[in-house]
């Protein structure tokens, strides 16, 4: 990681909203996901990152928009690297928030985004708006009023799709183990125990698992892990804590993992979420 890279990160207290302005050199971050809605812009250079099946190239002008799971990692092309502002938007947060603004919507759906990467001038005003009221902290009612601003225009740019437990597209052994990597994310699960959870070998398993979500399932449990720490750093508990709870060999094991995902150390990331002191 090139020594200029830099992250501001903070956290709002009222809705949870992250606030992150980075710059990254060279690579910035290996695949990973976000439990949250990913909602920002690249203010400099070209932002390079792979979801799903497609590589998108974000320039100055376009807009970011990636939903909750949605697989990702970045890194910068050209020399010069790329600084993007972005937002976290907690889903129930955003859900309750656009049911309010939006009294018809339906109540079997959740909000998805239509595009990944495109323009949308307003919509990079407003979340510009929205980033300066939070990370500088202005008063509740003008944070509200730019969040409800936020709303209005990111409201062009979603939908609502059915809510649905399991994806018709996905084979079932994907789908089973994945349950299963979720209800024990913090036990030491081998591929013997998921084949089978899943009725197959542990070679097709493995197979159907990558064609299906990108990565191996021990990637995948390493994710949900991450994912997981995210969640108990911004809580207040230490790094310590959050590695020994989550199956991690020591802190340092998950500073490597934690770093390699979001750019940032666990100790730090904790610092920016919380005025609770790091006591180990």
């Amino acid at each position: 990681m090139s020594a200029r890279n830099w992250i501001d990160l903070k956290q709002d207290a009222d809705t949870g909203i992250e606030t992150i302005r980075a710059h990254f050199e060279g690579h910035a971050y290996d695949p990973h996901w976000h439990d949250s809605y990913l909602v920002g812009f690249t203010e400099q250079g070209v932002q390079r990152f792979r979801c799903g099946r497609q590589r998108y190239d974000s320039v100055p002008g376009k807009v970011i928009l990636l939903e909750p799971g949605e697989i990702h990692d970045g890194e910068a092309p050209t020399l010069d690297g790329f600084t993007y502002s972005m937002l976290y938007l907690d889903p129930q947060w955003l859900e309750r928030e656009l049911r309010a603004l939006f009294a018809d919507a339906p109540q079997d759906c959740v909000p998805t985004m239509s595009m990944t990467v495109g323009p949308s001038p307003e919509l990079i005003f407003a979340i510009a708006s929205t980033f300066q009221t939070l990370h500088q902290q202005e008063l509740r009612i003008v944070r509200q009023t730019a969040t409800d601003y936020l709303l209005t225009q990111l409201s062009s740019q979603m939908q609502w799709r059915q809510r649905k437990q399991a994806d018709p597209r996905m084979p079932l052994v994907a789908q089973r183990t994945r349950e299963y990597l979720h209800a024990h994310l913090e036990q030491d699960v081998s591929l013997n125990e998921l084949a089978v959870v899943a009725g197959v070998d542990r070679f097709r398993l493995t197979r159907a698992f990558k064609a299906a979500f990108g990565m191996a399932p021990h990637a995948y449990l390493v994710q949900l892990r991450l994912a997981e720490a995210r969640r108990r750093l911004a809580a207040g508990e230490t790094p310590a804590q959050v590695a020994a709870s989550l199956g991690f060999a020591d802190q340092s094991h998950l500073g490597r993992w934690f770093r390699r995902a979001y750019g940032v150390t666990p100790a730090s990331y904790r610092n920016r979420c919380t005025p609770v002191p790091d006591r180990r």
